[in-house]
């Protein structure tokens, strides 16, 4: 998977490719799948209130964490912790990760997930964080695993200065994967990494459409 697929999608960073290359993918993914782990493809983990939720392709996995140039001290926000694999990444390269999931199961089975890989510096929170989670009032990075429809604000200000957010915004087909630096108190920098279309975070508020 790291030669054929994510180092041709400039996935260079040798921390991060040594990440994703020691911790086993399959042992993340519904058994039904495993045989689709290292596939280039969006693999289906779950349902929540009538929707399905798929991990994000391996490509996608490993442009996320090397955009966030994950420091070993930096704590680390993650909205949307799935099956834990990508949890797993960043709890490897980071200090500590907080995790939430709007899914009790998911959050359940990204703990057992995570025991067995005797990863134990993440806390596991079940909740709603497509507009604001407040567990810390700060943040190195931010991984938001799911599109939402603009920049959530409230996430931009739980950013350090010279912390890091990677959100995908837009609307299917096509969404723009963006990576937000805070340089000071009151100034971002924006920068466009690539286009993809992955699943909405659930109650991700939409904006208003204009009605004639």
């Amino acid at each position: 998977m790291v030669e054929q697929q994510v180092r041709p999608w400039d996935v260079l960073d040798p921390r991060v490719l040594n990440v994703i290359g020691n911790i086993p993918r399959e042992q993340f993914v519904p058994e039904q799948s495993r045989n689709l782990a290292y596939a280039d493809t969006r693999i289906p983990i779950g349902h929540y209130e009538g929707r399905t939720s798929h991990m994000l392709n391996p490509v996608i996995e490993g442009r996320l964490l090397q955009s966030l140039a994950i420091g070993e001290d930096d704590t680390v926000l993650q909205i949307g912790t799935g099956t834990g694999y990508v949890t797993a990444c960043l709890a490897t390269l980071a200090r500590h990760v907080d995790s939430v999931d709007i899914n009790p199961d998911m959050t359940a089975l990204a703990e057992k997930n995570l025991a067995r890989f005797e990863i134990a510096n993440v806390t596991l929170s079940t909740g709603d964080g497509s507009t604001r989670w407040e567990q810390k009032q700060f943040y190195d990075c931010i991984a938001i695993m799911g599109s939402l429809p603009a920049i959530p604000d409230f996430y931009k200000k739980a950013l350090k200065e010279g912390g890091r957010m990677f959100v995908v915004t837009g609307d299917a087909p096509v969404m723009k994967a963006l990576l937000v630096t805070r340089i000071s108190k009151n100034e971002w920098t924006l920068d466009e990494l690539f286009e993809t279309c992955i699943d909405p975070l659930i109650n991700a508020e939409k904006p208003a459409q204009f009605v004639f």
